[in-house]
């Protein structure tokens, strides 16, 4: 059963800053990183099956996403030029990938099944499989994304050159990518991923002082594992789990176009929540489905319009689940690190009762929900 530990793992990357040697305009988190970073891995998974007769395996291109976050989790205080030169002494970059598989494994034997091989083997062995390299070379796009935005503001110019030209050395290995070629060729996919990226700007409770804080893209990326991680729990197909994670990371993408708007708003008044819903809906028509092909957007239809509903590939009241828990847990963490405020009380005791003596999938949410008293 999946347990708090692994739940509140998970938001350390919340607080975890990127680039904090650098000076910043706005703050980056690797939660952020990782969520936009999936976006990205998303479209390019896409293109290369609009490309290619095979099809990619969106199950171990999710796995890698989870190993990757719970990696750089344990590697918080190792900057990637370290990293970097431990690689090229391949004995102690297998202790170290050792090292994080003996921190990590206690926590992700709670999933069960054939994970913390998978996630071994992937800490041991070097050879990239196609989902390994489009993952990369998302994590690499997203990371000159970010350096456009710093570099601005750096004064010392030979930083800004040693660091763009690192970054572009690394982009080159994945440059045959057709995916990667076809991404970015295209200003609509590039505007696509943009608007998907700005979400890491607007806060979550915006309203609310929390430590961590967390965005609305980072929620996302939270919402995503933890339907990943309960629908493998529930051992359902291999479809549900893939679009239950896909719908978590999208549901709330709607919001680019009309911010984070909070429940008591939403249920303030008789018919909002519906008014609210439709507008979306009709903004996504204008601006978002646009910028993707006609192929694509019945799924992003799906991750996104009535996200919440069960139908035969996607698991809807699943992914509410998830999604009520990380509001939860978010509002569980801000009181632990003392900030006392009744919203976030009065949060966490309705979500608690909500799911008291609730099970989705065989899922026990109120066992879950017990772990946090």
């Amino acid at each position: 059963m999946i347990r708090k530990p692994l739940l509140l793992k998970v938001y350390e990357a919340a607080g975890m800053q990127r680039w904090n040697d650098q000076i910043r305009t706005i703050e980056f988190t690797e939660l952020d990183k990782q969520a936009h970073k999936m976006v990205v891995a998303y479209i390019l998974g896409k293109c290369e099956e609009d490309v290619t007769a095979g099809k990619i395996n969106w199950l171990e291109l999710i796995e890698i996403g989870l190993f990757e976050i719970f990696k750089r989790i344990t590697l918080t205080d190792l900057k990637p030029p370290l990293v970097d030169r431990i690689k090229k002494d391949k004995e102690r970059y297998e202790e170290l990938n050792r090292w994080v598989f003996t921190r990590i494994s206690p926590l992700t034997e709670q999933i069960g099944g054939d994970f913390n091989l998978r996630f071994e083997a992937y800490l041991l062995e070097e050879q990239e499989t196609l989902e390994r390299r489009i993952v990369n070379a998302a994590h690499f796009y997203v990371s000159k994304w970010e350096y456009d935005i710093i570099k601005t503001a750096n004064p010392r110019k030979d930083i800004v050159k040693e660091i763009s030209d690192s970054i572009s050395r690394e982009q080159k290995e994945y440059s045959d990518l057709k995916c990667m070629k076809i991404f970015l060729g295209s200003k609509n996919l590039l505007n696509f991923a943009d608007m998907c990226g700005f979400l890491r700007f607007q806060q979550r409770w915006s309203h609310l002082y929390r430590i961590p804080k967390t965005s609305v893209l980072g929620h996302m990326l939270i919402v995503a594992i933890f339907s990943f991680l309960f629908s493998y729990e529930a051992k359902l197909p291999e479809q549900n789990c893939v679009n239950n994670y896909f719908t978590g990371l999208f549901h709330d993408l709607p919001e680019v176009l009309t911010r984070d708007i909070i429940n008591p708003v939403k249920k303030s008044v008789k018919g909002l929540d519906e008014l609210i819903k439709d507008y979306e809906v009709e903004e996504m028509e204008k601006k978002i489905y646009k910028l993707i092909p006609k192929n694509w957007q019945s799924d992003i239809r799906m991750f996104t319009e009535n996200e919440f509903t069960d139908t035969g590939q996607r698991n809807g009241a699943l992914v509410k689940g998830a999604d009520d828990l990380a509001a939860f847990i978010e509002a569980y963490l801000a009181l632990k690190n003392g900030i006392k405020n009744e919203d976030l009380i009065y949060a966490k005791g309705k979500l608690r009762n909500k799911y008291k003596s609730k099970s989705i999938e065989g899922i026990n949410f109120g066992k879950i929900y017990n772990d946090f008293k």
